[in-house]
């Protein structure tokens, strides 16, 4: 009768041993890479849900994204600043093989926040998840000043052939605006006024104001942002957005700020090509283009 020695059934299950913790190993590392891959596009898609709720101005108000290498989450926030205790916070988990491992996107505070009028974004960088197990396999999200996000290196930007013009202006007023009702844009070419209730644009201790909208003057649209830097009791910091790149906004218009029952002058942009912004006699300190 024939039959298996002891060293061969001993050969034999170390090899099956063998395959079956290849076999354990593979599926480990295939899991965890689909780990990864899906927060990768997890956090592009939170990333791009906080963009399109900026720009459709819901509940009248900014949104972005706050990440930290520290913790293994991040949070969709509502508001210009993110609050950790703000009820509205969205917070999504990593998976637990997935760290944030690097977060460069050149500020102290860790969060990606978009513009209203175009969805722009001052937070551009980079987001980087990598594997606990094995930190040379990561994903790189990145985010772009344009406000579009992605997977993988940013592609190159063109060059930039943007015009140097009056798109963003700071108004140090020297007063506050926290008792004023009005915005007031006169196109006085088009012998056009537009006014805009303040009262639904400020946060709840008035230390902050933020209205973007846009107007149709002669057929064309004129879009705007007014929003504050500093709002204080004593003083305001006043920044105005209005692009004049690519023909855009060519109306000339003075904008007021209405307190008191009077009609407080603070810009008067010309329609001429140089782009020119006055300084209204308001401004009791200095006017900056910026």
């Amino acid at each position: 009768m024939k039959g298996f020695t002891l060293l061969e059934i001993l050969v034999v299950v170390s090899i099956v041993v063998l395959l079956v913790s290849a076999g354990v190993s593979a599926f480990q590392t295939l899991r965890f890479r689909m780990d990864i891959d899906m927060a990768a596009q997890e956090i592009v898609a939170v990333l791009r849900s906080a963009r399109v709720k900026t720009l459709a101005s819901e509940d009248a108000s900014f949104y972005g994204v706050y990440f930290d290498e520290l913790e293994e989450y991040f949070i969709l926030f509502k508001g210009g600043v993110f609050n950790p205790d703000n009820s509205a916070n969205v917070v999504y988990n990593l998976p637990g093989s997935v760290e944030i491992s690097a977060v460069n996107l050149g500020e102290s505070n860790p969060s990606v926040i978009f513009e209203r009028i175009e969805g722009t974004t001052e937070s551009s960088g980079s987001v980087v998840i990598s594997l606990k197990k094995d930190q040379e396999f990561s994903k790189i999200i990145y985010i772009q000043s344009s406000g579009q996000v992605g997977i993988g290196q940013a592609p190159s930007a063109p060059t930039d052939n943007r015009i140097k013009d009056s798109r963003h202006v700071h108004f140090n007023l020297g007063w506050s605006i926290q008792d004023a009702s009005h915005l007031k844009f006169n196109f006085t070419g088009a012998s056009q006024i537009e006014t805009v209730e303040m009262s639904n644009y400020f946060n709840i201790d008035k230390t902050e104001f933020d209205w973007s909208g846009t107007f149709l003057v002669g057929g064309v649209e004129q879009v705007f942002r007014v929003h504050t830097h500093n709002l204080t009791v004593f003083d305001t910091l006043l920044c105005i957005h209005r692009d004049r790149n690519e023909d855009k906004n060519t109306k000339e218009v003075k904008i007021f700020i209405i307190g008191g029952g009077v009609d407080k002058e603070i810009a008067h942009y010309l329609a001429d090509t140089n782009d020119t912004v006055l300084k209204g006699e308001y401004v009791w300190n200095s006017m900056e283009i910026q």
